[in-house]
This record gives C-alpha cells, structure tokens and sequence, in this order.
C-alpha cells in the first residue's frame, strides 16, 4: 500500500447498527454491502458473528456476496468468538478477524478484573490463535484513548509479534482532544518495535464531537486506515463519518493523503442508510444533510449566484448532490429572487424587480420559505405583471 494511501474501514453494520431501534436485517446488510463496495471502500466489518444467529447469517452472506473488499468480523479476545468469526469469513476472498480487549486501566480492573500482565497474554494469544485461521488479523486495544501510552505501545508490540495486521487505536469514549490523540499516533509509530509490519487504524467516537478532526490527526500522524461509519451512525454519539474524512482529504491535497472511494457516490450512500435504518440525518450534517449546499442569506445567495466558490469549497456533484440549493425566505435579497423568477420564465428588469421584491417580502414574513408557486401568485398579482406580460 502506498504510504499516502488511507484505507477507509467502514462499520456502518457493526458499530453503526448499534444505534437503538437501528436493527437490520440480512437482506438489508446485503443491499447496504453491495453499495458499500461501489462506493470503494477497503474494509466492510460486517458484523459480531458470535452474538447472534443473525449477526453471523449476515457476515456469512456478506462474506460470499461482495467480491473486492475485504470483509471483517468482530470478536472478543476468546476463542469460542475467533473459531465462530472464522466460520462466518469462510466464504470470504479477502477475510479478515477483528480482535481484541480492553487496555485502559478502567478496563483492565473494572471490567476484567484483571492486570496489565494478564491483559498482555490475552491479546497475544487472541491474536495468535485468529492467525491460525485468516492471514489478516486486526487487534483493537478498546478504550486506547485512556490508556497510558507507554503500556499501550507493549500490547501493540505483542500483538505484532503475534501477526497483527493492523493495530486500532480507539478512542471508545471519545474523550481524547486532537493533538492528544494525534500525539498518541505519533508516539506509537516512534516506539513500538516492529510498527512497519502493521497499519495504525484510527477508530474514534463523538461524543465531544471530535471524532472527524481526531480522525485527521491520527492519518496526519502515521495512522493508514480510518474506521468509520455512513451519516456518522453509531454507539452513543456516533462513529467517525465516512462522508466528512473523505472529502476532508479530498479538499485538502496538501496533506498528501487520498482514499479509494468514489465521492460521487457518497450521497446515494448517505440515503440509503438513512432509509433503511429509518434514522433522520440532521439538516445541517456536514456533506450529506439537506442543507449542506442550500444557500438562504442575501448576502451568501448573491455571492453564490456570481460564483459559486464564492460560498461552496465542494461541488456539490462530487458527492452526488444534484446542484446547489438557493431558498427564498425573508432574509432573501433581489438577486435570489431574479433568479429563481429566471428558472421559472419571468425575466424581470430592475423596476419591475423592486415592485415584486416589496411584496415578496410581505409574503416572506408570513412563510419560513417561498416555493416556485408562490413566486408565480407573487408575480401574477403584482402591479407590474402585464409589463412582465408583454415583455
């Protein structure tokens, strides 16, 4: 893999599905999958096979469906776990075992238990034993974000030693600032021997709503796969979005860093998670939401009109957006309002545009947002609609 290459390992049906009333079924998964490899994705995580009936039907079906993507299954860092992962991947042409424990002292005493030492063999042996079935094993060291780094880079050396692939550094709780958790990329890729035999994951939650930037800065520091889900779907606050990494990376070529993914498709994507998942995408959700590149002020729909780049650092057809949005409302200035008279047959001259102006204004005040329809009532009951007539 080129060293600016960002693998994208999307778990929109693993973590994303862990959205409460987000259940999907078989079929579902296979629709979202299939989309999911259009859309050039390196890694599809399409389930935790062990924790039901369901969840391993669909990574089997998963796994024999798509055919250029490697697909991964979760599992605790128990055997009965790997032996059911590695059954559910059989069908799969490019398999892959996720695997892994808790790393932060919290985990360690609270959740298992346990010591640093024991933590150390258990993910050695996790990872080992995943090995005996797929060639391409990822370890998580869940709860990285607050595990003290020293003790972190030794379960990242055990897990090479092993024969991890790759190394997920989560940030679980999405409690890590940007330069911490970058700084933490950074440290790992300083001192854990043997680092040139896996790839750094980043796998970042939001709730402080950092999981993008913190994202960006582990890539920006050594980091080569991104973890992340469609729309931002996911535990709690969410995942790390796929649709803002993506075009953060896309917009900013300086960094050196590209994906695979094909951005004309991510808005297709977008929908058709959102519908099968029945989760509403805030209007304001960066790249994908309603009013992404919907454009209401005066003074922004003036610019826009003049230039579109005036307002808008993303064409909006490279995410598979029809075209830009330009909304009528009170705060609308003239320009808005020729234009959109202009895209339904009225060409008005600056006089007559002062006389519609004034009513449209009225009728603004009484409506948050003025259609094609009401321009035309606006227009035909004018003073000025017989001059517009014969013109």
């Amino acid at each position: 893999m080129s060293n600016s290459q960002i693998q994208i390992f999307d778990t929109t049906l693993r973590d994303g599905e862990q959205v409460p009333g987000c259940k999907l079924n078989t079929e579902q998964k296979l629709i979202i999958a299939r989309q999911l490899e259009k859309l050039g994705v390196d890694v599809i995580e399409a389930g935790f096979p062990i924790s039901s009936p369901g969840d391993f039907k669909s990574v089997k079906a998963i796994s024999e469906t798509v055919k250029h993507v490697t697909v991964c299954g979760l599992t605790r860092a128990v055997q009965k776990d790997i032996e059911v992962a590695a059954e559910a991947l059989k069908g799969a042409k490019r398999p892959r075992i996720h695997t892994g424990i808790g790393t932060s002292d919290s985990h360690i005493k609270y959740k298992f238990n346990s010591t640093r030492e024991e933590i150390l063999v258990r993910a050695y042996d996790a990872v080992r034993y995943a090995k005996s079935f797929v060639e391409d094993v990822e370890f998580y060291a869940e709860d990285a974000g607050r595990t003290d780094n020293e003790y972190l880079a030794r379960v990242c050396e055990a897990a090479i030693k092993a024969g991890a692939t790759v190394l997920n550094i989560p940030d679980t709780t999405g409690y890590c600032l940007p330069s911490e958790y970058g700084a933490k990329i950074k440290y790992l890729m300083e001192h854990v021997k043997g680092i040139e035999k896996a790839i750094l994951s980043c796998h970042c939650h939001n709730d402080l709503g950092l999981a993008t930037a913190n994202s960006i800065e582990g890539v920006i520091n050594g980091a080569r796969q991104i973890e992340c889900t469609i729309n931002g779907v996911g535990e709690r606050a969410g995942n790390t979005a796929l649709e803002e990494v993506v075009m953060i990376l896309k917009q900013h070529p300086y960094l050196n860093l590209d994906t695979h993914i094909n951005s004309k498709e991510i808005y297709k994507t977008s929908q058709l998670v959102s519908n099968h998942m029945g989760v509403y995408t805030q209007p304001n959700k960066a790249i994908v939401g309603s009013n992404a590149f919907a454009h209401s002020s005066g003074i922004h729909q003036d610019g826009m009109i003049k230039n579109r780049e005036t307002y808008e650092i993303i064409d909006p057809k490279e995410v598979g957006v029809t075209d830009s949005a330009i909304i009528l409302t009170a705060r609308s200035g003239r320009a808005a309002l020729a234009y959109r008279a202009k895209n339904i047959g009225y060409e008005l001259t600056k006089l007559q545009l002062d006389e519609v102006y004034a009513s449209f204004l009225l009728f603004a005040d009484t409506k948050k947002e003025v259609d094609d329809n009401d321009i035309h009532e606006i227009i035909v009951t004018s003073a000025v609609y017989p001059q517009i007539i014969s013109a």
